[in-house]
């Protein structure tokens, strides 16, 4: 790992303030050459705080040039490129074991990253070495974004 990469997590785990979606993908796109191959990415934040587009930032970095959305009413979208994204959108499920239902497992061909939006709706069911990222509003409407590899 170079030191441009050992900064860039250094500065994610202190948070990072963006003022802009494109900022946001810049670093999302930065970040995605950090990501562990088959890892679960858990997105903690309110409407509007930046996760999706962050995702989008993930999905150009592996190379994925179709259009990135919320998967809100479909639950979740599978995206190949140069990784497997599987973005899941976890607010409208109740438990744990409406994920199982989903059968994401059956669908996750290495390399892979499933990004979870809402993920304390099924935080049991999330494994142990998740990465979770929060992403919130400042009181000046710009954005943070921090990282946390253990929970």
């Amino acid at each position: 790992m170079s030191s441009t990469d050992t900064d860039l997590l250094q500065q994610l785990r202190k948070g990072i303030v963006t003022s802009s979606a494109d900022e946001t993908e810049r670093i999302a796109r930065a970040f995605a050459a950090l990501v562990p191959e088959d890892q679960v990415l858990a997105f903690h934040g309110d409407l509007g705080a930046g996760k999706t587009t962050f995702i989008r930032g993930l999905a150009r970095a592996w190379d994925i040039v179709e259009p990135v959305t919320s998967p809100t009413f479909n639950l979740y979208t599978l995206y190949n490129g140069s990784r497997q994204l599987v973005h899941l959108d976890a607010y409208r499920l109740g438990t744990g074991s409406d994920l199982d239902a989903l059968m994401i497992d059956d669908f996750l061909s290495p390399p892979w990253c499933l990004a979870v939006e809402w993920p304390e709706r099924i935080a049991d069911s999330l494994p142990d070495d998740a990465w979770h990222l929060y992403l919130d509003i400042t009181p000046d409407r710009a954005h943070r974004i921090r990282l946390d590899e253990e929970r």
